[in-house]
């Protein structure tokens, strides 16, 4: 076993499984998908650290058990379509990925964007769709989703965004709003009602662009 594949079996031993990750299936993309390829080459050597890596501009690449509880708590099946909201570098991209029919990825950043590209391309992912364009108003045309996931924290989810979830879908956020404790939350659309469940706190930090309005000061 290599240096980086023994880091991924420790990652998956020491962060996922003794943190309720039981989905054998989540379990599996994440023994499947080389992490290290998705952060700054001089962070190589510590992609598989329980943390939020940094990758410029206020982009992360999230610590990988917050992401996979949040991906069990998605239920993704087969032959559902996803949407990534902040892709960055591809890796929960390249993740929902081994789990859906086909994925969305948005990302606004061009040099995300061309990372994530050559990363996938490097993992033979073909089922990405790598689109550029702002974060906040989602991607409609190839809307609904099955499943939404936002890679990063936001203050509140856009309802622009909240309006491409498909019938029975799932949106998984950690939500942040100011001055408050992020919270992994799962939002699901039934009866064209979308309601609301608490899964777990999450230090996740906020995507540039998701954070909360200024209060009005008299």
């Amino acid at each position: 076993m290599t240096e980086f594949g023994a880091a991924r079996a420790h990652m998956i031993e020491s962060q996922l499984r003794p943190n309720k990750v039981v989905d054998q299936r989540v379990l599996a993309a994440f023994a499947g998908i080389r992490r290290e390829l998705f952060v700054p080459d001089h962070l190589q050597a510590v992609a598989y650290i329980d943390e939020d890596l940094p990758l410029g501009k206020g982009r992360y690449l999230r610590e990988p058990m917050v992401l996979a509880r949040l991906l069990q708590a998605a239920a993704v099946k087969r032959t559902d379509t996803a949407l990534i909201i902040g892709a960055a570098t591809g890796y929960e991209a390249a993740l929902v990925a081994t789990l859906a029919r086909n994925v969305v990825a948005l990302e606004e950043d061009p040099e995300l964007a061309r990372r994530a590209r050559a990363a996938l391309a490097e993992h033979s992912i073909a089922s990405v769709s790598i689109v550029e364009g702002p974060l906040m108003q989602g991607y409609r045309p190839r809307a609904p989703y099955d499943v939404i996931l936002f890679c990063g924290g936001v203050a509140e989810v856009p309802s622009e965004i909240d309006s491409q979830l498909n019938e029975g879908g799932r949106l998984l956020a950690v939500v942040k709003p100011a001055g408050g404790m992020g919270r992994a939350t799962l939002r699901t659309r039934t009866g064209g009602v979308v309601a609301r469940r608490v899964l777990f706190d999450a230090a996740t930090l906020l995507l540039p662009g998701f954070l909360p309005k200024p209060a009005f000061v008299f």
